[in-house]
């Protein structure tokens, strides 16, 4: 199975052409618009078998997948402490695995911003962080880790770890968290300013069946977005 995790930049509808060459099982999608909802014939074609959330039609989180492929929105709150994180979609797959889509939200928070609320998110349902992918844009790295906090990106990393949750890309590329060589987003879509910014955790049992991953080119996928792709293959 191949799964693909792209924040698309909006516009979807636009966009979700160049995504077919990828030939993905799986599409976790970020800042896309709600399918149901659009006029664009096409892209509710290409939508037959989604999940979507958002506050609005235009920009939220879906996941799209091949129409064999048996998706059921999963339950989970998102609620900490009278607190609402966003954004998080998670779903059963195949009744075989949990995925979780995430855009990490600044949700005008003063102190829970971004990795925050994944933390908070965390929090809440780590009952349920087993056999399961965690794939997104989490607006984060440890490059960014704040002293005097106790959510920083390497507090996340450690708490997954600590529940057999790891991510893909460094132990495909045996890299170093804040040590990654290859970007995932291009802040204003400018080359000198690359970041690597999307993840996908996974727990042990599926993170050994990693055959492959890959991020999508600058030449690519640049003009269309300020994020690549990055896709994923498990046997």
């Amino acid at each position: 199975m191949k799964i693909t995790t792209w924040n698309c930049n909006g516009a979807l509808r636009k966009k979700f052409g160049a995504l077919e060459k990828l030939q993905t099982d799986i599409y976790v999608i970020q800042e896309c618009e709600n399918p149901v909802l659009t006029k664009n014939l096409k892209y509710q074609e290409w939508s037959n078998n989604h999940l979507w959330i958002g506050d609005n039609k235009n920009k939220g989180i879906g996941i799209f997948a091949r129409a064999e492929i048996d998706l059921v929105q999963l339950d989970w709150s998102n609620t900490y402490k009278d607190h609402t994180v966003k954004y998080f979609l998670p779903c059963r797959v195949n009744d075989q695995f949990n995925l979780i889509n995430v855009w990490a939200h600044r949700n005008n928070s003063p102190n829970f911003g971004y990795i925050g609320q994944l933390w908070k998110y965390l929090q809440t349902n780590r009952d349920k962080f087993n056999n399961l992918i965690l794939t997104g844009d989490l607006n984060s790295n440890t490059i960014w880790d704040q002293w005097d906090r106790w959510w920083n990106h390497s507090d996340i990393v450690r708490e997954l770890s600590e529940l057999g949750i790891q991510s893909l890309y460094h132990q495909f590329f045996d890299e170093e968290q804040g040590q990654e060589s290859q970007p995932t987003f291009y802040l204003q879509r400018k080359l000198e300013k690359p970041y690597h910014i999307d993840y996908a955790f996974a727990s042990e049992p599926i993170a050994e069946r990693l055959v492959k991953i890959e991020i999508g080119s600058v030449s690519e996928w640049l003009e269309i977005s300020d994020h690549l792709p990055l896709t994923f293959e498990l046997s």
